[in-house]
Formats: structure tokens, sequence, C-alpha cells
């Protein structure tokens, strides 16, 4: 059903997954966030924590909480977000005429990436979720498109939801400064202020092309999972939306909170 109106597409970064149970900066965001467009029909996420070969999509009417993580306080562990699948969505999207190829899935359910976030936007997990796996054999390019093919389900009540970390490098954490909200290395902010000046400039290409963004930039992108979710919701721009940032700022020297609306 088209709708008179067309849903947002959001990308957030969702950072750690105790960000599913502190209230902080960021996730008050994601909680307000919500209350600025109407109610999903259902929320279509794409994670980096779903990487497969070849694109699969949920496809079971009850996708259990995946707690995909290891050392983090028990409390973690026994968070469920009991939000219904959407088996119908998932296969209309499967079938949809795509030029990539897309499997269902019972394999699956709803990762941290998208519960730790969506437990602040939606705490009653009362919109269907739906995810859709990250591809490891397609280009940026590939991922941008595919994400051009989701475009025209925001018009039939669905909110496109992209969840990563722009900046991720798990390997340089400054782990002592993990509470300094704001803490940057140089070379991560400097790739922040390239990544966010193309994004509200629509240079979609560069962003494709990111590797080719100098080495701030590739320093901060080590692997391209967290990453890519981003190129799904850039897809969805058209000429006459507008981007907002939010939670636009750095934690532990290597990582960015830096999110967005597109509307």
């Amino acid at each position: 059903m088209s709708l008179s109106f067309k849903l947002p597409a959001i990308f957030v970064g969702h950072g750690s997954p105790l960000n599913a149970i502190e209230i902080n900066e960021f996730t008050h965001e994601f909680s307000m966030i919500s209350n600025t467009f109407p109610k999903p029909e259902t929320i279509l996420c794409i994670s980096a924590h779903w990487e497969t070969f070849g694109t699969q999509i949920n496809s079971m009417q009850n996708p259990k909480t995946i707690h995909d993580f290891r050392g983090f306080p028990e409390e973690l562990y026994s968070i469920e977000y009991p939000a219904q699948g959407n088996p119908d969505l998932a296969k209309r999207v499967a079938l949809s005429g795509t030029k990539e190829h897309i499997t269902l899935s019972e394999k699956w359910g709803i990762d941290h990436g998208a519960w730790s976030v969506l437990r602040h936007m939606y705490p009653m997990a009362d919109i269907p979720v739906v995810q859709m796996s990250l591809n490891v054999n397609m280009t940026p390019q590939e991922h941008y498109q595919l994400g051009k093919e989701l475009v025209k389900l925001r018009s039939e009540g669905v909110l496109i939801l992209g969840s990563g970390n722009i900046i991720h490098n798990l390997r340089l954490v400054a782990w002592d400064m993990l509470g300094e909200t704001g803490f940057a290395y140089d070379w991560a902010e400097e790739a922040r202020e390239i990544i966010n000046s193309r994004i509200m400039n629509d240079d979609h290409r560069s962003l494709i092309d990111y590797r080719h963004l100098g080495r701030s930039v590739e320093t901060s992108i080590p692997t391209p999972e967290h990453y890519l979710p981003l190129l799904y919701i850039l897809a969805q721009k058209d000429e006459k939306e507008r981007v907002t940032l939010f939670n636009d700022k750095h934690v532990g020297g290597s990582l960015s909170m830096t999110s967005l609306i597109i509307r």
C-alpha cells in the first residue's frame, strides 16, 4: 500500500553493545529521533553484524534476539527484543526484480546492531523487524545500487535503517578513554571531516569509492562491514531531501557515533 508520505531513512552509529542498557547522550538521541516522524509499519535493517555469501533476508515470523558479542555484563545476554518479523515483506523484497539475487533465510534474527538501537527507538518492540545481510562478494557500488532498489519501500510504511559505525578501528581504540566523549586521534577527526563534508554535499561517488579518500580514511575503515550500511542509506536520498547529522562525536579515539537521517 502506497502512502501519501515517505518515511525517512536513517543510519545509526550503534557503538558498544552497552548502549543497549545505558542512558547516555547517544541513546537519548536514538529515543528522540523516532518521535520526529510517523510510526513505521515495518523496519528493514541492514546491520554491520550480518555478513553472508550472497544477500539474504530474514523471513521468519518470530526472529530471535542474537547476542553476538563476548565479554560484556550478564545483563546484556538476558535482553530480548521480541519484535515480530514480516515474512510477506521479506518475500516481496526477495522477488522484487532487483539485479541482486536475494535469498530468504530463517537462520538469523535480530542482531545487536539492530536491537541495541531499536530498544531505545521503539522500546515496546511493537513494529515488525526484517534484517537484510551484507553480501561480502559485492562491491561498494553494488551495495549502493541495491540500496536504490529499496527506496520504494519508504512510501509503503517501511523505515530503512542502516547500522554500523563510519569510523571503526577496534585495534586502535584507546580503551582508557572510552568514557571521554569527543576524544579522537588526529587521523580519525580528519576522516570524520572528509566523510561528513561529502555526505552533506551529496558526493556519493567519492563515498562509494572511499578507499581513495586518503590515509586517514583508510585507517578509519580497515574493514568495510561497519561502513557499508551507510551506503544503503545514502542511496535513499533524492534531490528534494535533506541530510541531518546527529550523534556526530567520537568515542575511544577511533570510533565515531555519527548518525544521520534523510527526509
